[in-house]
């Protein structure tokens, strides 16, 4: 399955991103062997910087980092993906500023919401970051729900027993970007949620 074929954007109605930055997964995925996803925060800058775009990538580079802090050892997110893990943001264009309006947010939250029901095999979901945290909370509302994970700040709500679509949610710190490595403490508290995540599943 090719996610980008099954989901994506057709009006593009957000005016606080960059609509030029706009990608989806483009790589052949086994739905069936997917059992954690981690959604990060929007689209790279630079499309070459995305997840599945090579092993020079940013996104790719960054993220191989945390998953071996966590005690995953894998050069590839090809091999991240073997082991039945699929990376994805929650906002599909690339950001114009620092942050991200909850407009844009909400508006882009419908596309992954989509994109989840791909996976019906889903055990867990690690949340990197602000962005990541109010799309899921925005699905579950619409679904009938209150908030998955609960307002504060990810310092003081990491590490809660949170769930959404019935299945665990692990809030983080966002993984990938040119921040990431500047702050050593949250380098560890990455790491210790993705080891939650991980561990929960019995992935190694």
């Amino acid at each position: 399955m090719r996610v980008s074929k099954c989901i994506g954007c057709e009006t593009f109605p957000c005016a606080d991103v960059k609509h030029e930055g706009y990608i989806l997964p483009e790589v052949e995925i086994d739905r069936a062997n997917i059992r954690l996803v981690l959604i990060s925060e929007a689209a790279p800058d630079d499309p070459a910087d995305y997840y599945y775009a090579g092993n020079k990538a940013q996104f790719e580079q960054t993220t191989i980092q945390a998953f071996n802090q966590a005690g995953v050892g894998v050069s590839s997110l090809q091999a991240l993906l073997d082991l039945g893990i699929y990376f994805t943001t929650a906002v599909k264009c690339g950001k114009t500023g620092y942050g991200i309006k909850a407009a844009s947010v909400k508006e882009c939250s419908r596309i992954l919401e989509r994109e989840l029901d791909l996976f019906p095999k889903v055990g867990a979901y690690l949340l990197m970051g602000d962005v990541a945290i109010k799309a899921v909370n925005y699905i579950a509302q619409r679904q009938g729900g209150g908030r998955a994970i609960p307002a504060g700040s990810t310092y003081k709500i990491r590490g809660g027993e949170y769930f959404f679509r019935g299945q665990r949610a692990f809030p983080s710190y966002l993984q990938v970007g040119p921040s990431f490595g500047i702050e050593k403490s949250k380098l560890r508290m990455i790491a210790e949620d993705i080891a939650a995540a991980v561990g929960l599943l019995a992935i190694i």
